[in-house]
């Protein structure tokens, strides 16, 4: 009778997920899992409605100054352009070098805008998304959800995602203007019946 040999690196994860999921002298408990969908969060949150709003409040003076250099820039190229060929030499070589340094200064200012830009999106982010993941802990917390699971979820069951309750809770917090995170919905889904 031939051996069936198990590689021991499978043997690990194997011996793990059966010591998890086995039942313990004789208490048979039942875990209550959900799903969030972390990019519906956010997208639809209120507070990243409110922050990019806030972004491009503090971004807007900036592109209104470029957008008006770029204009006075084009204006320029025109008028060089077309009175170019009459224009004494020096006052040509004036507007030629007037010309380049107007660009070179857009391009500088326009590297720095999207260097700062992206800077500020990211704090933004990542204070976000530690605003949701407390949100979505307390709210799990307060459910009595034994494991919540995000990123990496290739199917659900729509009993599980608890993500239209967390938004909820999102909206409540956005009204009143609270720093806490918001506890859950007056009617949270039932726990699993223990056996």
């Amino acid at each position: 009778m031939a051996r069936l040999s198990i590689p021991a690196f499978l043997l690990a994860p194997l011996a793990l997920s059966v010591a998890l999921f086995a039942p313990t002298a004789g208490a048979q408990t039942q875990l209550k899992i959900a799903v969030v969908n972390v990019p519906r969060l956010l997208e639809e949150a209120p507070q990243a409605k409110a922050a990019m709003q806030a972004m491009q409040d503090e971004f807007a003076p900036r592109q209104r100054e470029m957008a008006a250099q770029q204009k006075d820039l084009k204006a320029k190229e025109e008028k060089l352009g077309r009175d170019g060929a009459v224009m004494a030499e020096n006052e040509r070589r004036n507007s030629e070098k007037d010309l380049r340094e107007g660009q070179r200064d857009l391009a500088r200012k326009q590297n720095e805008y999207v260097e700062d830009l992206n800077v500020r999106r990211n704090e933004e982010l990542g204070k976000l998304q530690r605003s949701l993941l407390q949100e979505v802990q307390t709210f799990a917390r307060a459910s009595g959800y034994d494991l919540v699971v995000g990123d990496g979820v290739l199917f659900v069951n729509e009993s599980l995602d608890i993500t239209p309750q967390v938004l909820s809770a999102l909206q409540a917090r956005a009204k009143t203007g609270g720093v806490k995170p918001a506890a859950p919905p007056a009617k949270p889904a039932a726990p699993p019946a223990k056996q």
